[in-house]
């Protein structure tokens, strides 16, 4: 009965041992007799007993990997304190066991004299320029290395570009100057565009005055001619129907009566107007003036 007992308790040890469930995104690696066999995928496997064994155990998700903060010396020789963070992924469980003894020791290495090698190639101001330049140079690099250690190198970004004190108050200095500059100059620009706009302003308000003078003045002249075409027909009117009126019968003694009148009334007039009278030596010179007046009205009929 005991002997029962100890065979089924050691039943049961050696089929845990033997049984292996391996979790999703992981992959377990096993060697035989201390050889490499296969590689379990997630899910339910078996191996031997004291034959077989796990010997590493992998997980297949993105990992990120910090990287330790270093200086790196840019290419016009000035210091800067980088620090990154490194994404990579196990993609050949096998060569990760076996490739490298320490793959993320190698990968964290390597990350770091890449990134010296990149950055010594550039200057102070390209440094914080070319993020994308120096993320993707250090990933084109490592990940051609880590390809024999079964590791897909997946992106790099850098964390922080720290210069030196010195550095950072003279790039804050030269950022100020440069600020200053532009203000002045936006300054200057806006004065010169307001005394641009100023100008064109006077030049078009002046084109607009001289315009108005001159539709004014053709106006007033085209009023003129207008008043004295009119006041010329008036005239003209006026003698066709006086022509037609002594035309008539009776209307040359109707011209000598008005012609008469009209001297009379002049005559009281001039004595209205002034005390110094003037008249003629002879009045009958006024009976001349009205004869020879009516002598031109005969020959112009």
């Amino acid at each position: 009965m005991e002997l029962a007992l100890i065979l089924a308790i050691i039943a049961i040890i050696i089929a845990s041992r033997g049984v292996k469930v391996v979790p999703q995104q992981h992959a377990w690696v096993v060697e035989r007799l201390g050889k490499y066999d296969r590689t379990l995928a997630p899910g339910l496997s078996f191996i031997v007993p004291f034959v077989d064994r796990v010997a590493y155990k992998h997980m297949q998700k993105e990992v990120p990997l910090d990287i330790a903060s270093q200086v790196c010396i840019t290419r016009d020789n000035t210091q800067l304190t980088v620090d990154g963070i490194l994404y990579f992924q196990v993609t050949d469980p096998m060569r990760a066991s076996y490739g490298s003894s320490n793959y993320l020791l190698a990968i964290s290495q390597l990350a770091q004299t890449t990134l010296r090698s990149v950055i010594g190639k550039l200057e102070l101001d390209k440094t914080f320029e070319e993020r994308d330049y120096i993320n993707h140079s250090v990933v084109s690099a490592l990940d051609e290395a880590a390809m024999t250690w079964g590791v897909k190198v997946l992106r790099y970004e850098i964390k922080d570009l720290t210069p030196p004190a010195e550095i950072l108050h003279a790039m804050q200095r030269q950022i100020t100057a440069e600020r200053e500059k532009r203000a002045v100059i936006a300054t200057s620009e806006g004065a010169r565009q307001q005394q641009i706009n100023i100008a064109e302003g006077e030049r078009q308000a002046f084109i607009a005055r001289s315009e108005g003078e001159r539709q004014a003045a053709i106006n007033t002249a085209q009023g003129e001619a207008a008043a004295i075409e009119a006041v010329a027909n008036a005239t003209a009117h006026a003698l066709e129907v006086v022509a037609a009126a002594i035309g008539k019968p009776g209307g040359t003694e109707a011209v000598q009566l008005k012609v008469a009148q009209q001297a009379l009334d002049a005559y009281a007039n001039l004595a209205k107007a002034s005390t110094t009278l003037v008249v003629p030596g002879d009045m009958s010179q006024a009976a001349g003036l009205i004869a020879s007046a009516m002598a031109v009205l005969k020959k112009s009929q």
